[in-house]
């Protein structure tokens, strides 16, 4: 990111409700996302499981987090790890089995710990029965998928992939095109067909059942394709989402869902959103729309890509960054469409190495983002191993990735002649891969990180060795204690679930500075998010009552001064 010039002009503040104000557990929760396969491998195969999650649980209490978001566990050909479904009903043997699910659930809970399971309700594996049944027409059947006869040379629109190429694929035992927004193996539910609807419904239900807690909902807003299969406009990077985001039955399909299932149930909801805009969000949240808690959205996520998208790493701005999450919490507000802050997951890189700066100023860094996380108005949500400052991996083969996006995105550079080998798109993938959040979880410095006994699935980062929660457990100055600090100021203090977000300085092109403000009680956060000293002059009509945290050592309390150290991250109570 560039350095761009002080600028400390304070200027009257911008404010914004949080929410309709009505409380709900999941308002005041911190979300911890756990990637199974990549997390802790008990029984010595080198693949996460279950059991592994077990044996980690009182790391989870200890640090604090109230849910637990589980990336698919089902029965998977793992294609796409995990997001290719054959079984719904079923826990993939690598993982373990229901037994060891249940296991899971009543020690989280036993914990006061909730779990949601990510749920896949746009597409397959095409391992499933439902395609197999579909690919052969078998009666009842038939439209269970996006099917399209033609030219078997000729797909049947310019629809892409999520991962690159064709969105349609050729069978040819059916000899038709089939859909598939992303892999190939990953053929997408024609929910046009009631049947389809009713399956999934099903689905839902039956997990609850199990007791769960609720659903991250995988590329929620994308289940619904207009008919005729239009084209899309050729200058998108993904062709076709302005023909399939927010298709023209999705509010229809989730306010069944929410009906007939979800509204019998005191779960959290929260849908992930491709180009998902506030406005929409609204449409899909709360009992004035679908009946979803919550969204998430990609707005920041995509600062740094260019006009050539996933090939395109572009400079961004702490600016740009507070333009798009405030943004957001001013058009939710006093709506009961509840809103989410991430800045990594197990399909981003490593936040520290993204937003940050993984080498000179790496804890304060990873601190900073971890104040953002803890202080901003919604539900944070935290991914696996960002409490310890994980760091991206240095990639140097195609053979070291797992990644269906990265993989194929690389192979067809290689096939098209726009790259002659991997040393030509290295720097990008080692910036873009979603493998750099799929490394395993670095427990320990010992070899394999303390992962596994024996080979991992995918590399262990050779950054373990420095970075590791043996080492930060129990040290006041590790990232892991601050988390776990600001984890417990967030539980502490209502201000910061229900207060109202009042922007400071919002012309500073480095200071992020922002109020919490729940009836007399006033919160002020201010992030230095830059490799280099800032100030701001925040005004005089505060006063600092105490420090409730900072990422270094004697913070200054003058706020008609303030001089930030590199990415130094306060938290005052004011009056």
């Amino acid at each position: 990111m560039p350095e761009p010039r002080d600028n400390p002009r304070t200027i009257e503040p911008d404010s914004a409700t949080v929410g309709d104000g009505e409380p709900a557990w999941w308002k005041e929760a911190v979300v911890y996302e756990i990637y199974p396969q990549s997390f802790n491998d008990s029984d010595g195969d080198g693949i996460g499981d279950i059991p592994g999650i077990i044996e980690k649980v009182d790391y989870l209490d200890d640090l604090g987090i109230d849910v637990v978001w589980l990336t698919p566990p089902y029965d998977s050909p793992h294609a796409d790890n995990g997001y290719d479904i054959r079984d719904y009903r079923s826990i993939l043997d690598d993982f373990g089995d229901m037994a060891d699910f249940e296991r899971l659930l009543a020690e989280l809970h036993d914990r006061d710990i909730r779990l949601i399971l990510d749920m896949v309700l746009n597409h397959t594996s095409d391992e499933h029965e439902w395609f197999e049944q579909s690919r052969r027409e078998v009666e009842g059947y038939e439209d269970y998928y996006h099917w399209v006869d033609g030219d078997p040379e000729e797909p049947p629109n310019n629809w892409t992939s999520g991962f690159g190429g064709s969105a349609w694929e050729y069978d040819e035992v059916r000899e038709a095109w089939y859909l598939h927004l992303f892999h190939e193996k990953q053929p997408d539910l024609n929910w046009r067909n009631p049947e389809v609807r009713a399956e999934m419904q099903d689905v839902v239900e039956f997990w609850l059942e199990k007791g769960i807690d609720g659903f991250r909902l995988d590329v929620f807003n994308i289940m619904s394709k207009p008919e005729g299969y239009p084209d899309g406009d050729p200058e998108d990077d993904w062709v076709g989402m302005d023909q399939f985001a927010d298709g023209p039955n999705i509010h229809e399909y989730y306010r069944d869902l929410y009906d007939e299932v979800i509204s019998n149930y005191d779960v959290m909801t929260v849908g992930e959103g491709m180009n998902l805009s506030p406005r929409e969000a609204k449409r899909y949240c709360g009992e004035s729309g679908d009946g979803l808690n919550m969204t998430y959205h990609y707005g920041h996520t995509l600062l740094d890509y260019g006009e050539d998208g996933w090939w395109d790493i572009v400079d961004w701005e702490v600016e740009e960054m507070r333009e798009v999450l405030t943004r957001w919490v001013q058009q939710l507000e006093v709506t009961d469409a509840w809103n989410t802050v991430y800045l990594g997951t197990h399909d981003t890189p490593r936040i520290v190495s993204r937003f940050g700066n993984d080498d000179r100023y790496h804890y304060e860094s990873a601190t900073m983002l971890a104040t953002l996380l803890s202080t901003f108005p919604a539900t944070p949500f935290v991914y696996q191993g960002d409490e310890l400052g994980m760091t991206n991996y240095p990639w140097s083969s195609r053979e070291e990735m797992r990644d269906a996006d990265a993989t194929n995105r690389v192979r067809l550079a290689l096939e098209e002649g726009r790259a002659e080998d991997f040393a030509d798109v290295q720097d990008v993938v080692r910036y873009r891969s979603r493998d750099n959040a799929r490394t395993p979880m670095q427990w320990s410095d010992r070899e394999q990180a303390g992962f596994t006994e024996s080979e991992p699935w995918i590399p262990i980062n050779p950054a373990h060795e420095a970075i590791n929660a043996a080492d930060q457990r129990g040290r006041e100055d590790s990232i892991l204690s601050y988390y776990q600090d600001l984890i417990d100021l967030r539980h502490d203090e209502e201000a910061l679930a229900y207060g109202v977000y009042d922007l400071l300085a919002e012309d500073h092109p480095r200071v992020w500075a922002y109020e919490r403000t729940l009836e007399e009680d006033t919160i002020l956060v201010v992030l230095n998010w830059a490799g280099r000293p800032s100030r701001v002059a925040l005004g005089d009509a505060d006063t600092v009552r105490s420090v409730l945290a900072c990422n270094y050592d004697d913070p200054g309390t003058d706020l008609g001064s303030l001089a930030l150290r590199p990415y130094e991250a306060r938290v005052y109570r004011v009056n």
